[in-house]
């Protein structure tokens, strides 16, 4: 049973107490026809009591006989006022109060708590930033867990929504997905909701639909959770630290003591709510969990790069990695330059084979923050995925180019830090810088 179940449970028998105090008022005071109107009140109380028991623990649970034992009583002293106009109202009461105390004894103690955890992630390519919490709490034999991918919307320059996104269908196999529009919120208050996008109305790429921005669920939860689906190096700009995601949160997780520091110095500027210590926890990331246990499902790689990877045994495999700085720039052309160069750089190297894997929401941003790049972008997008000589990624498994890939080149990102996890080598890439092609 849910904690908010229980409690009301618990109320319900408080109140059922005071009904006893009042129906042996009115007994003695001759006043038949209120004290039947209360114990007619305390019989549907208890039914509705045991059919949400019965819903919730199953039938024939222990609390159900006893209740049914309340109900037998209240008829008989009911039909004993009724028949006769008056009851020994002590005697009753006292047997009345004696079935409440076993009802009270047995919700206390041989009802448990569960828990009920929901997570809300957006981009199946970030679920890595929620999937070990999430495992723990699909584990824990007194947690229901629920993962609902939400929809999120592209972004136009003046602002405007565009097209809807919903990435319910790209999430591992043994991830359980329950439908955003088939979940009732205002039914089932969480105890616990996980999210990873803090932005609300503030990203200028994207926009999660409105319902789910952190200032709308707090009102479902008691307890909402923030897990950034990034981690930083040295430095988390205070820009990241004050999204309304980290603001309405109950809870923010981040990936170390010195990010919860950096957090809270630069939160504590701009609100004042509690203990900021035991808001900002430092434990780790769920990214890095996900790096070190990481197994590649060699079924699941495509077919173009299965065959590119089959004729690489003698190549080593470079993860290149190009993130959403170098597109929203002014002088984006550098990146576009940048890339152009890099891949023909390793279009000529037999003994490299290059596996692009650029940020997820690349065109999206060129889209929406600097509209003369996309075109650019694309062509050579378009290019590279036609050539087919290397590996063109925007699946949602970052991890299987991280654990395949022998070397990490690119931008400087989460992607790396979680790269250098591997204790493989790692080169970033300076957009100034063109390399001498020589073929």
């Amino acid at each position: 049973m849910r904690k908010t179940q229980k409690k009301q449970a618990e109320d319900f028998l408080k109140l059922l107490g005071q009904a006893h105090t009042e129906i042996k008022r009115a007994m003695h005071n001759g006043k038949s026809a209120a004290a039947m109107d209360l114990l007619g009140q305390c019989q549907e109380g208890a039914i509705e009591l045991g059919d949400m028991i019965e819903a919730e623990e199953g039938e024939g649970f222990v609390t159900i006989p006893i209740l049914e034992a309340y109900c037998e009583q209240v008829y008989q002293i009911y039909e004993a006022v009724r028949q006769r106009g008056y009851a020994d109202a002590d005697k009753a009461c006292k047997s009345l109060d004696k079935l409440l105390s076993r009802i009270r004894n047995s919700v206390r103690n041989d009802i448990k708590v569960r828990i009920e955890a929901v997570f809300l992630p957006y981009k199946a390519s970030m679920w890595d930033s929620l999937e070990s919490v999430w495992k723990a709490a699909d584990k824990a034999l007194d947690c229901d867990a629920y993962v609902i991918p939400i929809p999120y919307y592209d972004k136009n320059p003046d602002g405007s929504f565009g097209r809807m996104h919903y990435e319910g269908g790209l999430y591992p196999d043994y991830v359980p997905v329950v439908k955003y529009d088939e979940f009732n919120f205002a039914e089932h208050r969480p105890d616990m909701i996980f999210i990873h996008n803090p932005y609300d109305q503030y990203n200028y790429v994207t926009s999660v639909h409105p319902f789910f921005y952190s200032r709308n669920l707090k009102q479902y939860t008691e307890k909402l959770i923030y897990v950034p689906y990034f981690i930083t190096k040295d430095e988390v700009p205070e820009q990241y630290c004050v999204l309304p995601g980290t603001i309405n949160a109950d809870k923010v997780y981040v990936h170390s003591e010195k990010a919860a520091g950096m957090y809270r110095e630069r939160l504590g500027k701009f609100i004042n709510r509690g203990d900021l210590e035991k808001k900002i926890v430092g434990i780790g990331s769920p990214k890095i969990d996900r790096v070190l246990e990481y197994e590649v499902d060699k079924s699941k790689i495509p077919e173009q790069w299965r065959n590119l990877l089959l004729h690489s045994d003698k190549k080593k495999i470079i993860l290149y990695n190009t993130h959403l700085n170098g597109l929203m720039a002014l002088n984006a052309h550098l990146t576009i330059e940048k890339i152009k160069n890099t891949l023909k750089w390793f279009q000529i190297r037999q003994d490299l084979l290059l596996w692009w894997r650029p940020h997820p929401l690349s065109i999206a941003t060129a889209r929406a923050v600097n509209p003369g790049v996309e075109e650019k972008y694309t062509e050579i997008v378009e290019t590279y995925r036609e050539e087919a000589w290397g590996i063109y990624d925007d699946t949602e498994d970052l991890n299987r180019a991280i654990a395949l890939a022998d070397a990490y080149f690119g931008d400087a990102s989460s992607v790396l830090l979680l790269f250098k996890q591997t204790g493989k080598p790692i080169l970033l890439q300076n957009r100034r810088v063109r390399q001498e092609i020589r073929k």
